[in-house]
């Protein structure tokens, strides 16, 4: 498994887990860590339920807020380029090329972009401060049921680590429609009703170099 379809098999858990309701996600988060009921419960999610489960770790108490329309409508790296795009040209004009949108990537720049995706999902699922000691074990634990190669794992784990640094997250955007898919994979991420994490993502858009008009733009793209 690469970090490309780790970040896309994420999207797809997440898309699935707001589709089941804000009541399912919270009654999930009070299973046992482990045992039957627990892995009987994330089952009922597809394919995608150990990613669940890894989603649940990540956003924490939060998941039943933070799962809303915009996850449904960005349930894939196909869909999230798509809008991104789609906003971009719309904000500034057909005539514009704002990069390739990630779907269309391959190769090296197909994994460096799915990475940069990857880093500002775990960015913004930190940005509310709940990632303590007992999260984090948590996570490895959903971490260990998607039966990741070493390097994805220690990716992963290295992001986890880090100090939430929106600068760094920004520093992945090498297009203008890195730019956007960076910013609105976040925004599926955050809780729009948390202060803190409104702010998180303002700071992220300013970082970005991300117009308040083209900031609207794509929120309107992710949610009609």
């Amino acid at each position: 498994m690469d970090i490309q379809a780790i970040t896309d098999l994420l999207l797809q858990s997440g898309q699935e887990l707001a589709k089941k309701g804000q009541d399912l996600a919270a009654e999930k988060l009070q299973l046992p860590e482990s045992g039957p009921e627990r892995d009987k419960a994330l089952e009922t999610l597809g394919k995608g339920a150990a990613a669940g489960g890894l989603l649940i770790a990540l956003l924490g108490t939060g998941v039943g807020r933070k799962l809303t329309g915009t996850t449904l409508k960005l349930g894939s790296l196909a869909a999230l380029g798509t809008v991104a795009y789609q906003a971009y040209q719309n904000w500034l004009g057909k005539t514009e090329q704002p990069g390739t949108p990630v779907s269309q990537l391959s190769g090296p720049a197909a994994a460096t972009r799915s990475l940069a995706l990857l880093k500002a999902t775990i960015a913004a699922a930190k940005a509310d401060g709940h990632l303590d000691d007992t999260e984090r074990a948590r996570i490895e634990a959903q971490l260990g049921k998607l039966s990741l190669d070493p390097e994805s794992l220690a990716v992963f784990k290295a992001e986890l680590d880090k100090p939430l640094d929106v600068k760094d997250v920004a520093a992945g955007a090498d297009s203008p429609a890195a730019a956007a898919e960076i910013y609105l994979i976040s925004l599926a991420v955050i809780d729009e009703k948390s202060e803190q994490e409104r702010a998180y993502l303002q700071s992220l858009a300013n970082a970005l170099k991300l117009s308040p008009e083209l900031v609207t733009a794509l929120e309107s793209g992710a949610k009609t």
